[in-house]
């Protein structure tokens, strides 16, 4: 099944590649101007971007809005993670505040949540949801993955296992991720429609 990918994030498009390996993926052609993501929820932003690339290409569409929510900071960054540090932050950037307002605070949960906007050539809409929660720390480490992941060690790949997102090889971060997890959702609620 062809669908477009309603993002210009290259790390979301080859991630949603390769966890959705039934679809023909295709990628939001450079015509095509997405709306701000002003939603209140991942879910309402990952409708916006879905919506704007089907309405752009009628075909079916698909979009992910993502972040992460730190305990201590009532769930914040949230979804402004892309933009933590201001627009156009880098991610070495968002991830740098993140840590330096989790310095202080001994709470050091912290959850990666996905919303997965899908829409099909009928124009029906279906939202799945994934989360993976974790801890940050202070210290960076590994080259694997983007934004957040060099500080989120994982709770799933179990006691003593310190390994951040970014040092998990794919395959292991697609079987926990919060995008992964939203994706198989969505294969499996695609699966029960009639």
């Amino acid at each position: 099944m062809r669908v477009v990918v309603s993002t210009r994030n290259e790390h979301k498009l080859r991630e949603l590649g390769e966890i959705l390996t039934g679809f023909e993926l295709v990628p939001l052609p450079e015509s095509v101007e997405l709306p701000p993501e002003n939603g209140a929820t991942f879910a309402d932003n990952a409708l916006i971007k879905a919506r704007a690339a089907r309405a752009a290409t009628g075909l079916p569409a698909l979009a992910d809005d993502s972040g992460i929510e730190a305990r201590a900071l009532g769930g914040r960054p949230g979804v402004r993670s892309a933009r933590y540090a201001g627009e156009g932050a880098s991610d070495e950037e968002n991830l740098q505040l993140l840590i330096d307002e989790l310095r202080d605070h001994t709470d050091r949960a912290v959850a990666y949540v996905c919303a997965l906007a899908y829409i099909d050539a009928d124009g029906r809409e279906l939202v799945v949801h994934g989360r993976c929660e974790g801890t940050l720390i202070d210290e960076p480490r590994g080259d694997g993955g983007f934004g957040y992941d060099p500080a989120f060690v994982p709770t799933d790949t179990g006691p003593g296992d310190e390994r951040t997102m970014a040092e998990l090889s794919p395959a292991e971060k697609h079987a926990i991720s919060h995008r992964g997890r939203a994706a198989r959702a969505l294969v499996r609620a695609l699966e029960q429609r009639p």
